[in-house]
């Protein structure tokens, strides 16, 4: 089967792809069953949805946007997989008004932190939704790899306050309310009563790059993919990130 997220794209979510299929296949092992059921708070227009459906799994997708959930519609039907993907308004801190309690095998968090009002409470709605042996995909936008981008930028004020700031933020204008550390996001997951199984540093040189230079240079797209994935699971380049990928397994999950 044809890797679902490629090629242009990959650079920002071919790690997290890869952590997440493993994921999958190892809950796939332990339960018996071939199709399990994922739900994707903040899923949005089916990102990882798709794909994840395109595995045989059955994905419930929980956003707070009418548009984006309709977005999602189409994109499962050109898919050929709206039987196995099913969205419903919601958000996270009204996460059981609209999906069961512990009723998944595996919970995708990605993009979600840092809106919500109380992060620590986003990740134990994420976990009780778990059932008792599962996983969570958590991912979050990293406050070192917003801290580089502005001072390479020649925004050193800005690169300082990011630094200072309680949620990471470098100004008003600031699209991003909040960012983590890998520190942050591990000690939320674990609080949680999750295990911390893996770490790794998403886009940490993808955003660096200029364009052209990926676009229009030989075989640089797939030497840059090959990058990223080779510095991910390292700690020294996990505050450089501008994303953090972690990954927690309910305790007593059996390694496959």
């Amino acid at each position: 089967m044809p890797d679902p997220i490629r090629p242009r794209a990959a650079l920002r979510t071919a790690v997290v792809w890869e952590v997440l299929q493993d994921a999958l296949e190892r809950r796939v092992k332990a339960t018996g069953r071939e199709a399990l059921d994922v739900l994707d708070t903040g899923g949005g227009s089916g990102n990882f949805a798709v794909p994840v459906a395109r595995l045989g799994h059955r994905v419930t997708v929980v956003d707070p946007s009418p548009n984006a959930l309709f977005a999602l519609e189409r994109r499962t039907a050109e898919a050929g997989v709206a039987d196995r993907v099913r969205g419903v308004q919601g958000d996270a801190h009204g996460l059981f008004d609209v999906v069961e309690r512990g009723g998944y095998d595996a919970v995708l968090c990605h993009g979600v932190l840092e809106y919500v009002d109380d992060p620590a409470e986003g990740v134990r709605n994420t976990m009780a939704a778990l059932r008792p042996e599962g996983f969570l995909s958590l991912l979050a936008a990293g406050l070192g790899g917003a801290v580089l981008a502005r001072a390479l930028a020649g925004h050193f004020k800005e690169a300082r306050q990011a630094l200072s700031d309680p949620d990471g933020r470098w100004g008003s204008g600031d699209p991003v309310p909040r960012r983590f550390t890998a520190e942050q996001l591990t000690g939320l997951v674990e609080g949680a009563g999750l295990d911390v199984t893996a770490v790794h540093g998403v886009r940490v040189f993808a955003d660096l790059v200029p364009g052209v230079l990926v676009d229009t240079e030989p075989g640089a797209l797939d030497a840059l993919l090959k990058l990223e994935e080779a510095a991910a699971e390292l700690p020294a380049f996990h505050s450089v990130a501008t994303q953090l990928h972690v990954l927690g397994e309910t305790r007593g999950t059996e390694e496959v």
